[in-house]
């Protein structure tokens, strides 16, 4: 008698980055980290001044925050390096193999 061997699906979409209302990857965290900062000065500059002040400060820190968000964003999920030109590399640098051989 022989076992029946049961077959599951394979998620492929694994090595994708998660995106969430625009933001991809990093930027999700990023974009929380501006809307709770701004929702913390939001309550402190409205209990410190009036409720019209605090109201202006979420706005300002809120779109402000997601706008240098979304900035970065099109720049890449990861630090690229984007200077122009033509970089000349000397053999000052190079290792000689036939020295340490």
């Amino acid at each position: 008698m022989e076992k029946e061997r049961f077959t599951y699906n394979v998620y492929k979409g694994l090595q994708k980055p998660l995106i969430f209302k625009g933001l991809k990857g990093k930027f999700i965290y990023i974009g929380g980290g501006c809307v709770i900062a701004a929702l913390l000065v939001c309550a402190i500059v409205s209990t410190l001044t009036s409720f019209m002040w605090g109201g202006l400060t979420l706005c300002i820190v809120m779109f402000g925050g997601l706008g240098v968000t979304i900035i970065l964003q099109r720049r890449g999920l990861h630090n690229k390096d984007r200077r122009k030109g033509i970089y000349i590399i000397s053999n000052t640098f190079l290792i000689d193999k036939k020295r340490y051989d």
